[in-house]
């Protein structure tokens, strides 16, 4: 999924100085943003105060949408770079095409994983005819250095693993959580599961105490570590934790996100990640003028158009003078 903020403003994000080291319970609240003509989403990170938990550096999360009698998803071909996106559903599919070649349907509870590293492009559109609701949650991982001019693929994961405790079902959806690891690929520690609770579950999840953590509500009302967690906000939790108690006194449904730290510092604009102001600026003017991110071929209209880049000059290690 696309940020198509036409506001959108440098961020720089990373680095350790962010990172809380001992156990907290921060509630952040979303900012709402529209996609496109019939999609709002919440928008929960980057968030005021809070850019990053572990890799996870963007969380969208949307619906649940009546879309009977409307188009639905429609995001029209966008560039990514130096990131990772983890598309996830509730209820409804999206049509996932770019610039590879990849034309996939993407259901609930199957993982749409795209790499973008050095250049993508890509469309999700509700598919004609869709089902009637839409609900899910979209996610960017940063890639670290190493590892952010890899080649761009797509990968798709219909059958991931669970961890099963009596009322609690967890869909490991990246990294690994209790000895059960997602096929998905990673490039830094880091974890992501679907919790769906049952009425009366109580219970404890184990954790990393190395890992930073935050939950995102998807549906129902959960308490976590007692504080109730609502759909569409989410709850930072800090780092030094072994295990996290879960409650929910009727079905609901949970996202745990969770990584090392991210070191390094990154700049984040629009649709891109990267580690100074120059690169950015050259991204941009790469998909308005140039082929480096390549064509998505049967999207049934235009392209997205870039934002013009802020005035204002960051690099990954600070602000510029």
């Amino acid at each position: 999924m696309s940020n198509l903020d036409r506001q959108a403003t440098l961020s720089v994000c990373g680095g350790r100085g962010f990172v809380v080291a001992e156990p907290v319970r921060e509630l952040l609240s979303p900012r709402r943003v529209r996609l496109g003509e019939s999609t709002e989403v919440r928008r929960l990170l980057p968030n005021l105060g809070r850019r990053m938990v572990g890799a996870w550096a963007f969380v969208d999360h949307y619906g649940p949408d009546d879309i009977a009698d409307e188009p639905g998803m429609q995001v029209p071909p966008h560039p990514h770079m130096g990131l990772q996106t983890v598309s996830w559903l509730h209820e409804g599919e999206v049509l996932h095409r770019d610039s590879t070649g990849s034309l996939q349907t993407i259901r609930p509870r199957e993982l749409g994983l795209m790499t973008s590293g050095r250049a993508i492009s890509h469309s999700e559109e509700s598919p004609r005819p869709h089902a009637r609701f839409l609900h899910g949650a979209q996610l960017w991982v940063a890639l670290p250095d190493a590892h952010r001019h890899v080649e761009p693929h797509f990968q798709h994961h219909a059958d991931l693993p669970r961890v099963t405790a009596p009322g609690l079902t967890a869909t490991v959806i990246l990294g690994a959580l209790d000895g059960a690891a997602s096929p998905g690929t990673t490039y830094t520690p880091i974890v992501g599961a679907d919790l769906a609770l049952a009425a009366g579950a109580e219970t404890d999840l184990p954790l990393e105490p190395d890992f930073e953590y935050a939950v995102l509500g998807m549906s129902g009302e959960a308490h976590v570590d007692g504080v109730p967690v609502l759909p569409g906000s989410m709850l930072y939790l800090g780092c030094g934790r072994t295990e996290l108690p879960l409650r929910a006194d009727s079905d609901a449904g949970l996202m745990l996100l969770g990584g090392e730290p991210f070191e390094e510092e990154i700049v984040m604009w629009w649709n891109f990640v990267g580690r100074t102001d120059e690169e950015i600026r050259q991204a941009r003017e790469d998909w308005m003028t140039g082929s480096r991110f390549g064509e998505v071929k049967g999207y049934d209209g235009d392209r997205l158009d870039a934002p013009e880049v802020p005035a204002t000059q960051l690099k990954a290690r600070g602000r510029t003078r």
